[in-house]
């Protein structure tokens, strides 16, 4: 909480002092952020990159930012190259779990060992994608695990990063690249990763036709996962399905006559 106080403080100091009325976006420098803590005389973190981080997938912006934004928008910052940021106004749409969508069951396969010392973080619930197949039955493509913590820098971005990439390829042989992102806890899906993964692709897998996921725990052991899509008003959601992992017991004949269907 008090390094978030910290982060409020200078992010609120900087927006301060370049905002103007009828501006939709302002940038400023990793240099600023510096410059800001000494002028209030706060402590920065070693890690200057988490005042950023902070606001764009865990907390909500400071009230002095936010009530600047007019109704319907919102502020949100996004990399302008290196060691540069903007802020940037864009349509309020959040992405967040549906909780009246239903619940489909898949027989766990997670290996019991991992199971057992799999912790609640985006390590553990990749983890879980990944042994039970999740992408494939999402997306309906046979995917395939390439690289975790992609980390490349992307022209007009600078540096970017995604958790896990997934390739595939369907019935027909076209060939895809999956980003996907993981959230626990309190973190949120953000539009700008989204984003950042739509232009990870382009730069790294431009052959490759770019399907970005969110995959997110929301309660016991259901996994959410989003498909993202670009159209007329930005990125938003193309898609979303809700997983429970269960013993396979636990899929009874009435769950599989629902499923075929359609009822579940």
């Amino acid at each position: 909480m008090a390094d978030l106080n910290r982060y409020s403080q200078i992010i609120a100091k900087i927006f301060k002092e370049k905002f103007k009325p009828e501006m939709r976006e302002l940038e400023f420098t990793r240099t600023e952020i510096i410059q800001a803590a000494a002028r209030l005389k706060v402590d920065l973190p070693k890690n200057i990159g988490d005042v950023i981080y902070s606001f764009r997938y865990r907390a909500p912006l400071p009230e002095s930012i936010r009530s600047a934004a007019p109704k319907g928008d919102v502020w949100v910052i996004r990399p302008a190259g290196s060691g540069k940021y903007r802020l940037v106004l864009i349509t309020d749409r959040p992405l967040s779990p549906n909780e009246n969508l239903m619940v489909t069951k898949v027989p766990d396969a997670t290996p019991g060992i991992v199971a057992k010392y799999a912790l609640t973080d985006e390590q553990a619930l990749l983890a879980k994608v990944r042994y039970n197949r999740l992408v494939d039955i999402f997306t309906g493509v046979a995917c395939y695990s390439l690289q975790s913590h992609l980390r490349t820098t992307v022209p007009e971005l600078g540096q970017v990063e995604t958790d896990e990439i997934y390739v595939g390829i369907d019935k027909r042989g076209v060939h895809y690249v999956f980003p996907v992102q993981a959230k626990t806890g309190k973190d949120k899906i953000g539009i700008i990763q989204i984003e950042q993964d739509f232009a990870l692709c382009a730069k790294k897998y431009p052959t490759l036709l770019c399907r970005p996921l969110a995959a997110k725990f929301i309660h016991g052991n259901v996994i959410a996962l989003f498909e993202f899509g670009k159209g007329e008003e930005g990125v938003g959601v193309a898609s979303e399905k809700h997983y429970r992992l269960v013993p396979p017991e636990d899929v009874t004949d009435t769950d599989l006559s629902g499923y075929q269907t359609g009822d579940s």
